[in-house]
């Protein structure tokens, strides 16, 4: 997200926007850099629902995700389906739960690693349904979606474009997507929401943000380009061939989207114990 921003930016702009990948602890790196930089306008960070969990999965963290910065635009939603194996004999959510129920900690579900989005959208789904599943973490999306198909685990929360092949081939069986509203690449399935589990609701997003106090009228231009960028028909194509959602939202609602993802993700991290350090 951040590549594609920058160019579309470079383009907007009319200056050269350079993304600098700052990898490393869960995003805590590039976000303490952007939280330090000057308030000029000039240092943007784009993060994803991490940026809000990282304070409650660590013990050490550097930054506060609403103190230290001043949001600009929530970007884009990417969505995670529930899948599981074909061999499980669930086809809906409350067949799911049902089965969970029936044999206690006898379900297995895959993440990319603990702490990760689709780890916490089933932590989520064990408290909101109280079941037991049990989780099972791999090294990286590549070795959970294998561990999946192999029939080692039989449920994931998982991004929807690396899923769609395995859904069509019939190796994997899509149950619901966790977002609020249906996915545009997936128009027929259903929400978890829908499927009986109400006001359930989890997504991967990707937002652009500002060292905090930058002036005003700098914040209200950047938002008035990513938002223009994000609307665009191109953009919004481009995120649906992507299993994602374009947004492009005003400064007001993002800052009520962190608020609101800060809070109840530290609720679900609480709760289920989860830590990664």
């Amino acid at each position: 997200m951040g590549r594609i921003l920058g160019h579309k930016l470079t383009e907007t702009l009319g200056k050269q926007v350079i993304v600098d990948n700052r990898a490393g602890a869960n995003g805590m790196i590039g976000s303490e850099a952007v939280a330090k930089s000057p308030k000029d306008g000039y240092t943007l960070l784009v993060n994803g629902a991490n940026f809000v969990t990282t304070p409650s999965l660590y013990s050490k963290v550097t930054y506060d995700p609403i103190r230290d910065f001043d949001p600009v635009s929530l970007a884009a939603l990417a969505p995670n389906v529930l899948v599981v194996h074909s061999s499980l004999p669930a086809k809906t959510v409350p067949q799911l739960i049902a089965l969970a129920k029936a044999h206690p900690g006898e379900v297995h579900y895959a993440s990319s690693a603990s702490g990760s989005t689709p780890h916490l959208a089933a932590e989520l789904f064990k408290t909101m349904t109280r079941t037991n599943l049990l989780h099972v973490p791999y090294r990286g999306t590549g070795p959970a979606i294998a561990a999946l198909l192999s029939g080692e685990v039989s449920v994931m929360f998982m991004a929807a474009l690396p899923a769609v092949p395995h859904i069509k081939s019939g190796r994997l069986r899509a149950l619901a997507v966790t977002s609020a509203q249906r996915l545009p690449a997936l128009p027929e399935l259903p929400t978890v929401a829908e499927s009986g589990l109400k006001g359930y609701e989890s997504s991967q997003w990707y937002g652009v943000l500002s060292p905090a106090g930058t002036p005003e009228n700098i914040l209200a231009l950047l938002n008035s380009h990513v938002a223009k960028i994000m609307q665009s028909a191109e953009m919004k194509q481009r995120m649906t061939d992507n299993g994602s959602v374009s947004v492009g939202s005003t400064r007001e609602a993002f800052a009520a989207h962190l608020t609101t993802e800060f809070s109840k993700w530290a609720k679900v991290i609480k709760d289920s114990g989860a830590k990664v350090d």
